[in-house]
């Protein structure tokens, strides 16, 4: 089961939480509804700012939506002018009367993320980059970080413009998919090339998280 599951889904609830986190019988399909435009919006908004993650959180009366990016100065703006309008637009599609918070919180190690390390590896696909550097060169600085324990890229598609599509992937380290308390990272990323998409896979492993025992 761990290889034909998303990573993330298959320890939500036991070592990964929820990235809505809110609950409302009544008006639960209008606020996924919402909650999707808002990270469609953002992704789109924002792809030169590194996003790795948005997480949203409701209450009775604020909303606060935090945005992980490695490039928070490009979300903030002159001033905190980008952070304004974002918060602008964000209003429009809610259009709630509630308080609307928007946090920046900047990610340190984007080596050490799976979203950051698939978008990398799409930008240098889309510049025409060989696809094999590319992979062994993103495997490398990830696991130059102690914290990672193990890497696998997959990358699917006409690679290097050849006419059939076919599946390559590289990988270093352990990545345990079935250990239900390893951290593992996982993301999926399209690079839109002459030649069509190139499907992107990144797993990362972090080691094991262990609950905190009372002494």
């Amino acid at each position: 089961m761990g290889k034909k599951i998303n990573p993330f889904l298959h320890r939500l609830g036991i070592i990964r939480d929820w990235k809505s986190k809110w609950f409302n019988i009544n008006q639960y399909r209008e606020y996924l509804r919402k909650d999707i435009e808002v990270r469609e919006y953002l992704k789109e908004k924002l792809k030169k700012a590194a996003i790795e993650d948005i997480i949203i959180e409701r209450s009775s009366n604020s909303i606060v939506i935090n945005i992980h990016s490695a490039r928070p100065g490009i979300v903030i703006g002159r001033g905190g002018t980008g952070v304004e309008e974002l918060k602008q637009d964000i209003a429009k599609k809610i259009n709630e009367k509630t308080e609307l918070k928007v946090n920046i919180i900047e990610i340190k190690n984007s080596e050490l993320s799976a979203n950051l390390v698939a978008q990398s590896i799409a930008e240098q696909i889309e510049k025409r980059l060989p696809f094999r550097r590319v992979l062994k060169q993103a495997i490398e600085k990830t696991m130059q970080n102690k914290k990672a324990k193990g890497i696998k890229v997959a990358i699917a598609g006409r690679l290097n413009g050849a006419e059939m599509a076919r599946t390559e992937w590289l990988s270093e380290g352990k990545i345990p998919l079935q250990t239900m308390r390893a951290d593992i990272d996982f993301a999926k990323y399209v690079a839109r090339t002459t030649y069509g998409a190139i499907g992107i896979k990144v797993w990362i492993n972090k080691g094991e998280i262990f609950e905190e025992r009372e002494n």
